[in-house]
């Protein structure tokens, strides 16, 4: 049998990724998620200024225009402790909803136990009945042992 042995590709350095949490690029330093964020956030903003800018002054259509470019930019590019904007947004409404201080009730954690115990039921394998041995006395064992297992020089001969 022939063996293909190629010495060009056998030690050839191989490239392993190392920060694989990070997104693509697309666009320069911009990723696909933040480029959609800056094209739907710029789309609103620039809405409201065609919208606003024809029939106002500046001091009319630039606050709500500057609201949305800042919302947008905070979407696209702010991170909050090391989280996404829109993350940090999502656990600080979560933390505003949800009661601050727990309650214990004895006894409320017996319907727990009790759905467990039914999944544990389920769940058990199928019991094997050993046949149970019949109990020997002391000096039964100790016979058994004394003639190592029952066997006398005799049987050890043959």
């Amino acid at each position: 049998m022939l063996k293909y042995n190629d010495k060009k590709t056998k030690n050839m350095p191989v490239k392993v990724p190392q920060d694989v949490q990070r997104e693509d690029t697309i666009i320069g330093p911009l990723t696909l998620k933040q480029l959609f964020i800056l094209m739907f956030g710029g789309g609103i903003a620039y809405a409201i200024y065609i919208s606003l800018s024809r029939l106002y002054f500046i001091e009319i259509w630039l606050p709500p225009v500057a609201i949305v470019s800042a919302i947008t930019l905070a979407f696209a590019f702010l991170k909050v402790h090391n989280l996404p904007f829109h993350l940090f947004l999502m656990y600080l409404i979560e933390y505003l909803i949800l009661p601050k201080k727990r309650v214990w009730i004895k006894g409320s954690d017996t319907p727990a136990k009790q759905k467990m115990a039914e999944t544990v039921k389920k769940t058990k394998a199928p019991v094997v009945e050993v046949k149970e041995k019949k109990e020997r006395s002391l000096k039964e064992l100790t016979e058994i042992l004394d003639t190592r297992g029952g066997m006398d020089e005799t049987q050890n001969k043959k």
